[in-house]
């Protein structure tokens, strides 16, 4: 597979890898994200982004997958992002600043059935419109429920970024309740499908925003894009 250009210059870990940084990279990413972060734009459409300048990390996925509180649960902070019992709520981009250093970008849900086919259609068009046109964003994160796996809506998602030509990064959220039988099926289905996507590294992260499982490592691997601007 061809590595997107994005990626060029940020070492992708290996499968012993995956929930297992060394502590120096874990130092570096608990230092980073212990920094202030700070909301600093909001855009509900593409004339209103932000101008470019920090490297960008988008956080994506269906509107009850837990974008907000994995945001929280990186930056240690409860109340960064909004979250919400009722999916669909995040109607527009929000930026938050990290320590000056790195951009996370928390993008409007998608999958809800429940929003408006026309408000929905207007959220996908900023959508694709932002991963499509914007020359700071380095890598795409795609959280999918771990309990569920990659849905149709996930894997449309997937295909826009192979058309964009977006480094994606898929994270398993949810997997505090996943027990260790369905872990074992649901990482191979999940990295099995991944392959069919050019855009898409084939290993996963594994997370719970209320264990803190998966937490530090992700921290470390972002911190390593933070690094490479």
């Amino acid at each position: 597979m061809t590595e997107p250009e994005a990626t060029k210059g940020v070492r992708q870990p290996e499968a012993a890898e995956r929930e297992a940084f060394g502590p120096e990279a874990i130092e570096a990413g608990r230092l980073l994200f212990a920094q202030e972060c700070r909301f600093t734009w909001g855009s509900a459409a593409l004339t209103d982004l932000p101008p470019a300048g920090l490297p960008e990390i988008a956080f994506a996925g269906r509107s009850n997958v837990g974008k907000s509180s994995l945001v929280n649960a990186l930056t240690g902070r409860k109340t960064l992002a909004r979250t919400s019992h009722t999916p669909g709520r995040t109607q527009q981009l929000n930026f938050f600043d990290l320590g000056g250093r790195l951009a996370l970008v928390d993008l409007p849900g998608y999958g809800y059935a429940k929003v408006s086919k026309s408000l929905s259609h207007g959220w996908t068009e900023t959508l694709k419109g932002y991963l499509r046109g914007r020359a700071t964003l380095r890598r795409a994160l795609v959280l999918v429920d771990g309990r569920h796996g990659i849905k149709e809506s996930d894997a449309e998602i997937l295909k826009l970024l192979d058309d964009t030509a977006v480094a994606t990064q898929v994270v398993l959220t949810k997997m505090d309740k996943v027990g260790k039988g369905e872990r074992e099926r649901r990482i191979p289905e999940v990295e099995a499908e991944l392959k069919r996507h050019p855009a898409a590294f084939p290993r996963v992260f594994l997370t719970s925003s209320d264990s803190g499982e998966g937490i530090p490592e992700l921290r470390a691997f972002l911190t390593e894009i933070a690094k490479n601007g």
